[in-house]
């Protein structure tokens, strides 16, 4: 069996607390520092936090997040999910994840994305009206940093460079960065043509069908005369000790989430048939852990991937039961997963 890694990602999203309360954003911040210190001692083997720049989300600034959780841990590979790269500057986004791999022993990672909300980029002075341009140049940027060799590059969302050496170098003398996809074909051959690994954000539907993807990254690489790289999904779930446990105490959570985000975006509500036909055959991977082990494996091998990773955490749940679906995930999930790969 090819070796798959398994994962962890979190938005910081807003949790309640026992009196039913959304939790301050500082308290959602501590305790998603403690997710991940549990998760590297039950041996996760990546931990991911989203960027994102709204009510409901903590986490603004995930390199400082992840920074404190490489002072708690030993082994487990530190990123994001995603950073908003199109909102941001390429070279302090490479200082900054060159300074958490110094601090992490070399166990940064970046996932490069253009962002599925859209807030940073009001915030952050820049057009959405020029969103392909401003990846595209700054995915090209990118990949220069990455190789830690001075840099010349000209383009039209920032300033150029000329031989200009950017600080710290790394000790492996490259940060591992992956590139987030969430359907476009066009983001996958950009992926290939760079040369990084591809991350594919599956949220809805089934996740066979986005195999097809997959087999275009492969070409592409090919077609660029590039080494073959990974493949990671990144899906919701979640895990309590039965089926039924797991389905009632995320539906709340999940019909007000979706149906805020769907609201923004003109979608429909998000209906009780919906959410259980996407837990029996889509993108969700929610219920007992033999069941979203066998799901996981599912999507494994259905779609050809060497890393899952598992977005655990969804609208308020409370910090009590994320904890208790990371425990779950790292102890019977990942082993029976094993297992089943392995058969």
């Amino acid at each position: 069996m090819t070796r798959v890694e398994f994962g962890l990602d979190t938005f910081g999203d807003v949790t309640a607390g026992p009196d039913g309360l959304p939790l301050p954003y500082a308290q959602v911040i501590r305790n998603v520092v403690e997710q991940a210190v549990l998760a590297d001692e039950i041996g996760v083997d990546a931990f991911g936090l989203g960027e994102h720049h709204r009510d409901d989300y903590a986490v603004s600034a995930p390199e400082i997040v992840l920074a404190a959780i490489a002072s708690r841990t030993r082994r487990i590979k530190l990123g994001t999910a995603v950073t908003v790269l199109s909102s941001d500057d390429p070279v302090r986004v490479y200082e900054r994840f060159a300074t958490l791999a110094a601090l992490s022993n070399g166990r940064a990672e970046i996932t490069l994305g253009r962002g599925s909300f859209t807030e940073s980029f009001p915030l952050f002075g820049y057009d959405l009206g020029d969103y392909e341009q401003l990846f595209a140049e700054k995915a090209d940027l990118m990949a220069e940093l990455l190789t830690e060799r001075a840099v010349t590059w000209q383009g039209t969302v920032r300033a150029p460079l000329s031989a200009q050496e950017v600080y710290p170098k790394t000790e492996a003398g490259r940060i591992p960065a992956w590139i987030g996809v969430g359907g476009s074909p066009e983001s996958v051959v950009r992926a290939a043509q760079y040369g990084f690994p591809l991350v594919l954000a599956i949220i809805g539907g089934e996740p066979a069908r986005f195999a097809p993807y997959v087999d275009l990254f492969h070409r592409a690489l090919e077609r660029f005369d590039r080494e073959k790289l990974p493949v990671a999904v990144h899906a919701p779930g979640f895990i309590a000790g039965t089926d039924e446990q797991a389905v009632e105490t995320l539906w709340p959570q999940a019909r007000k989430a979706m149906t805020r985000i769907g609201a923004e975006r003109g979608w429909p509500p998000l209906t009780r048939e919906r959410f259980e036909a996407d837990i029996a055959e889509g993108a969700w991977h929610v219920g007992s852990p033999q069941t979203v082990a066998a799901k996981i494996a599912r999507t494994v091998q259905s779609v050809g991937i060497q890393r899952f990773d598992l977005k655990y955490s969804v609208g308020t749940l409370p910090h009590e039961d994320l904890m208790t679906a990371i425990h779950l995930y790292g102890t019977e999930v990942i082993p029976r997963v094993k297992e089943l790969l392995g058969s």
